[in-house]
């Protein structure tokens, strides 16, 4: 069909739908993957288009394919049959294009090619073995299941196995990433299969499996050779094969497990698939598309590697492969219980470990779950202590799979051996070769086969490897933690893994992240309870060193009093892990300041269990992420049975936040029982009424001590509310600051004025900031002010108080009782006509000493006001902050005057404003015997020869003074940094 024809026919069927009709046609063709012209189409032009300009539209910016199979579909999918058939009996005439069901990945014509006698029949005999290859991958009775959770659901993301996806004229490099076991090698094995199937395919096509384990092992070979080992039997067809690259997919997986040197796979790329050449060339050269260019790509890899891919793969679609969502866990329970109620008390149980949760979405780590806490509960056990941390589930289900007495110290020692040297290799596949190298036989693996610790290949019987990542991170931990036997190195197997030193330390992790959950489950092997529990299974003992091997972290801690978040974070993980109090007491002792960023409810358990030990702890900032608590919360009695609560009556974000909520209150009792704690800072937090009221409750009273509190962007609003009224009649507090963007509640206003109106009240700081109060509210705020004599601090700073509120304060100051020294008034929308009133203050108070005014336009007229205060000699003001005041050479001229008139300024901030020659005028004052200035602050002239010179002769006449030329625009320090 020429495209004057398609055209025609295009056209027909678009002028048959109605407005409706052709506003859905529109949208679902806006879903399709659009053609590079048609990307660049202003869409504009398409949602105006009548059925005619569209049909117009689309000849001219896409291919005659595309728009065959755009159509038919969007007809589809629209439930148009008589116009689908319509077009498929127009549009598809003469087998010019395949079956709408199957993706076009080449050029039409060779796609439409059909297969010779007996060709689809011997590849059909040799994908039979790929699909028992692709069945054998999952656990037995859990392939239904799995199949529909998670294959099912990420497939139809891969361009070239859906039929709705139009074909394009280059072929597709689809990278399925996510961590371990979550089933990205078994979506990459089924894709094969659909590629291949020949009931949805009138074409042969091939797919060829590489797994990266195993190139990391092969010599040079070609890459003809390289795909045929695995099919013998396909031997004599490969270069017919690899002619039809069309037809192809290649599959890498894997590719996070390839061992290779920086580099290798971009240095020496080769198009020649007879040329022998190393293995990671030749897959380097596939990916970067030298190698058969018109194959598809499928790729697998954990997320480490994604930035190495990226200097691979041309333009790939990346498909985040998740596992088990939280819904396909749910079911799974249901399904491995059978009891409703044991399941979802054994899911919340699970639930409640984040991470562990969140391990889950592996579906072999759910089994391990269930088979464990199952056996318990059918035992009359309790599960609850088992779920605490991920070290007490797995030595659980270890200890359960062999029973007691076993003695089986040899078989354990041996394969936490593996599972070490295997890590710091970065490998999770054993070989038979492996085995032998390090003298293990693989008899000495059957119990472990048999309990189901380790699996075996069911078509290569000689590669093993453990049911999950985190299992062998756990066994490598066991390295570390049995006692060492007196012949235990004697063949150096042990030579090539690092010391626990050399495991902890940041460095190594950085290298090789899997390493950092190693460390978590040394941290719980060192329990004692564990180490029994251990010993009484296997007759193997801990090593009496492994606590002094960890507690050298301790030294860390007392160089630097402090950590940084991510790593308070690893240290208090580990030390709850370990479920030791007296390990944590040790560890956390020297901690003087610290900074929290909560990010889920394990995190907050973890704080509870290790802080309550800090009792030299005087500083903590706190930071709560979204998602800690629900916005949407209900009020729950916090004493009520959680565990005995039936799980189907409570919804489940109920559960989850009562959970929260409990774990919140052992976490602020900190607040009450740490005499030294003086400095509590929240900022950028998510809280919830509920969670503010318990912080508050603990906060109010007399154990705790409490000096300075900041509360920063905090929501909800009415947290701030909630904090003043905790803090009316808090004798211990001096420094107050309340900031964030939010409009000020009335309520909040009153319970502020009566914080400071109580004769309690020794706050000598206060800060609000960011807060748009109304005038009345300012007037009533300052009213209050008259009667405090406490407060000797005030910043206003980035409110909305223009020269109508600065008005009301002004007046309060200049009354005779006022008590302020420090007023900063930053950002707040003044202007000169506010600092007429204000110099009055500058004449009377003899308190005021700093004043803070940068980011308010008051120009030169401002200055000059200003400067008639500071002339007179009551004046006691020392430090003038005019940052960024829109200040001129006139205004300087004006500071020069009083300057050299023996005003009390000590020191000035001009920085970010345009002074120019202004600049020769002020220098004049800085010369001059009688100007006490010894600290000044300028927008930098670095750059400025001339004005540098100046500034040099200025220090020579008057060396007691600073002046500091690094405060222009963002690098400027800030205000208060002058200020305070």
């Amino acid at each position: 069909m020429t495209s004057p024809q398609l055209e025609w026919t295009l056209q027909t069927l678009l002028e048959q739908l109605n407005e409706d009709e052709l506003k859905s046609f529109k949208s679902l063709l806006w879903a399709f993957p659009l053609e590079d012209v048609l990307q660049k189409t202003p869409w504009s032009e398409v949602e105006e288009a009548d059925g005619k300009k569209l049909a117009e539209i689309l000849v001219n910016t896409s291919s005659e394919n595309w728009i065959r199979n755009a159509t038919v579909n969007i007809l589809e999918e629209m439930n148009l049959t008589e116009l689908c058939k319509m077009a498929k009996a127009e549009m598809m005439e003469d087998g010019q294009v395949q079956e709408i069901d199957n993706p076009e990945l080449g050029d039409a014509e060779e796609d439409s090619e059909l297969a010779k006698p007996g060709e689809k029949e011997g590849w059909r005999n040799s994908m039979e073995k790929q699909s028992s290859v692709w069945k054998n991958t999952f656990w037995q009775g859990d392939i239904d299941n799995f199949h529909d959770a998670v294959t099912l659901r990420n497939q139809r993301f891969i361009p070239f196995l859906n039929p709705r996806t139009p074909g394009k004229l280059t072929p597709y490099t689809v990278v399925l990433h996510g961590p371990a076991g979550v089933g990205k090698t078994t979506l990459a094995k089924k894709c094969m299969l659909d590629w291949t199937d020949c009931n949805l395919s009138p074409t042969v096509r091939y797919a060829f499996y590489l797994s990266c384990k195993e190139l990391s092992r092969m010599g040079p070979c070609s890459f003809a050779e390289l795909i045929s080992k695995d099919w013998p039997e396909l031997q004599d067809d490969i270069p017919s094969i690899l002619a039809q690259a069309q037809r192809i997919l290649f599959v890498v997986d894997g590719l996070d497990e390839l061992k290779v040197p920086p580099g290798a796979l971009i240095q020496d790329i080769c198009g020649d698939w007879e040329k022998k050449k190393p293995v990671p060339v030749l897959l380097g050269s596939l990916l970067k598309r030298k190698m058969l260019p018109k194959a598809a790509l499928l790729v697998t890899t954990r997320p480490r590697a994604l930035r190495d891919l990226q200097l691979l793969a041309q333009q790939p679609i990346y498909v985040r492969v998740e596992g088990f969502l939280e819904e396909d866990r749910r079911a799974y329970f249901l399904r491995h219980f059978g009891d409703e109620d044991q399941a979802m008390r054994a899911f919340e149980l699970m639930r409640s470990n984040a991470a562990l949760f969140q391990l889950g979405s592996a579906p072999a780590v759910c089994w391990i779950v269930c088979t464990t806490l199952k056996l318990q509960m059918e035992k009359g056990e309790d599960p609850v202590p088992t779920c605490l941390t991920r070290t007490g589930l797995f030595l659980r289900f270890l200890c359960s799979r062999f029973p007691q007495g076993a003695q089986l110290r040899g078989a354990l020692r041996t394969l936490s051996l593996l599972a070490a040297q295997g890590l710091w290799a970065q490998m999770s596949v054993f070989h038979r070769e492996d085995l032998e190298r390090l003298g293990v036989q693989e008899s000495d693996l059957r119990l472990f086969l048999d309990g189901d610790i380790l699996r075996q290949d069911r078509v290569s019987k000689g590669c093993y490897s453990f049911i999950h990542l985190s299992f062998q991170q756990f066994f490598a931990a066991l390295f570390y933690a049995l006692e060492k036997e007196e012949e235990e190195d004697r063949d150096g197997h042990t030579s090539d893994i690092g010391d626990v030193q050399k495991l902890l330390s940041g460095e190594e992790r950085l290298k090789n992240p899997d390493l950092i959950q190693v460390g978590h489950f040394l941290f719980g092997l060192a329990n004692e309870k564990r180490a029994k529990e251990l010993e009484a299974t296997f007759g193997c003992r801990m090593s009496p060193d492994i606590k002094q091997e960890l507690l050298r972290c301790k030294a860390h801690l007392h160089a630097n009093k402090s950590l940084s978040v991510t790593d308070l974070r690893e240290v208090l993980g580990c030390l709850y892990e370990s479920q030791e109090e007296e390990l944590a007491k040790v560890v956390v002792a020297p901690l003087k300041e610290i900074s929290i960023h909560l990010t889920n409810t394990s995190e907050v358990r973890h704080c509870s269990f290790s802080l309550k030990h800090c009792q030299d702890l005087q500083k903590l900032s706190l930071q709560v992420a979204k998602g800690v608590f629900l916005e949407n919360y209900m009020d729950f009695e916090l004493d009520i049975e959680f565990e005995r609560c039936t799980y189907l009556t409570i919804p489940t974000w109920a559960r989850q936040d009562l959970r929260s909520l409990r774990l919140w209150t052992d976490f602020c009792s900190l607040f009450s029982s740490n005499s030294n704690l003086k400095f509590l800072e929240v900022k950028q937090s998510f809280l919830s009424d509920s969670s503010v009221r318990i912080l508050c409750d603990h906060v109010t009273r007399s154990t705790c001590h409490l000096q300075k509190v900041e509360i920063k962007n905090v929501t909800p609003d009415t947290a701030y509310r909630d904090f003043c009224l905790a803090f009316i009649g808090k004798k211990t507090l001096t420094h107050l600051t309340l900031a964030g963007h939010i409009e000020w509640e009335r309520t909040m206003m009153l319970m502020l004025c009566d914080l400071l109106r109580n004769r309690k009240c020794n706050l000598q700081y206060l800060r609000l900031g960011g807060h748009c109060a109304t005038p009345e509210q300012w007037a009533e705020f300052f009213y209050v002010l008259k009667a405090n004599q406490s407060l000797k601090h005030l910043r206003l700073s980035a409110n909305v108080l223009l020269d109508e509120g600065a008005m009301l304060l002004y007046k309060t100051m200049t009354r005779p009782k006022h008590f302020l020294q420090m007023l900063s008034l930053e950002n707040c929308r003044l202007t000169e006509a506010s600092c007429k009133d204000l110099a009055a203050v500058l004449v009377v108070s003899k308190k005021l000493t700093h004043l803070c005014l940068a980011k308010n336009p008051i120009g030169d007229t401002g200055v000059k006001f200003l400067c008639e205060g500071l002339s007179y000699p009551d004046c006691k003001l020392q430090t003038l902050v005019l940052q960024q005041c829109s200040i001129t050479k006139l205004g300087c001229r004006y500071l020069s005057e009083a300057l050299q008139e023996a005003c009390s300024l000590t020191n000035l901030d001009l920085s970010v404003n345009q002074i120019a020659r202004g600049l020769w005028i002020l220098c004049q004052a800085l010369e001059n015997p009688n100007c006490n200035l010894k600290h000044l602050r300028l927008k930098t002239y670095e750059t400025n020869l001339e004005v540098k010179k100046l500034l040099e002769e200025v220090k020579e006449k008057n060396p007691k003074l600073t002046i500091d030329c690094n405060a222009s625009g963002a690098t400027a320090p800030p205000c208060c940094d002058f200020f305070c």
